[in-house]
């Protein structure tokens, strides 16, 4: 069965120091910037080995003229990405902003709908800046109310139908399920289960890209 901490992961409540990096290598014209809490910002793995870091390399590989701009801070929640969100547009002036965000919001007892309207917020002020949001999708176990984890899933799906946007399923696709890939506090992934996320990430995101003119 998978744990209660092997679903949430890590959205790092506990912890956990900035982590604002970026990778750009030669030829890149275009900004995509991910603005997530720690299962993004590469806590307790090495620099450049966290999933943001192996889609730069894909898009590399591809000659595919994009950089990656990773604004995560472990311990983010929706409150605290759409109070960073108009510098961090400002500062990179992205094409496409993916947004993995609402694990942290779940941890703390949020009510959904406040964490709903943060992503709308941070939805529209993607768009109004001329870049597509793509939304990532998260999950709780059912231990918190089997009605509880259900609603937080959904909301993910509904926004994403509503706003018409990309959606990544669950980030922690194929992870969550395997403790042998967390860390030994059980609650942030390690460095091997790194490609694995990459993967859920690339097939939404390589789609989009597709469609970007």
């Amino acid at each position: 069965m998978p744990t209660r901490r092997n679903f949430i992961l890590a959205a790092g409540l506990l912890t956990l120091a900035p982590c604002i990096w970026a990778q750009s290598p030669n030829g890149s014209t275009s900004n995509i910037l991910v603005l997530g809490d720690s299962l993004s910002a590469e806590y307790g793995i090495r620099r450049d080995s966290g999933w943001v870091g192996l889609v730069q390399q894909r898009l590399s590989q591809s000659n595919l003229p994009y950089t990656m701009r990773n604004a995560s801070v472990s311990g983010d929640t929706t409150s605290a990405g759409l109070s960073r969100l108009p510098a961090a547009l400002q500062r990179h002036q992205p094409s496409i902003v993916i947004l993995a965000l609402g694990s942290n919001d779940a941890l703390r007892g949020l009510p959904l709908e406040m964490t709903q309207a943060n992503l709308e917020k941070m939805m529209a002020l993607s768009r109004e800046a001329g870049a597509v949001p793509v939304l990532v999708g998260m999950r709780m176990p059912p231990n918190y109310g089997r009605s509880y984890a259900e609603a937080f899933a959904s909301m993910y799906d509904t926004l994403a139908q509503n706003q018409q946007a990309p959606l990544i399923p669950f980030l922690l696709e194929g992870v969550a399920t395997r403790p042998e890939l967390f860390q030994p506090d059980q609650m942030h992934p390690t460095e091997e289960a790194q490609p694995i996320i990459a993967d859920n990430v690339w097939t939404v995101l390589n789609t989009v890209l597709k469609r970007q003119p």
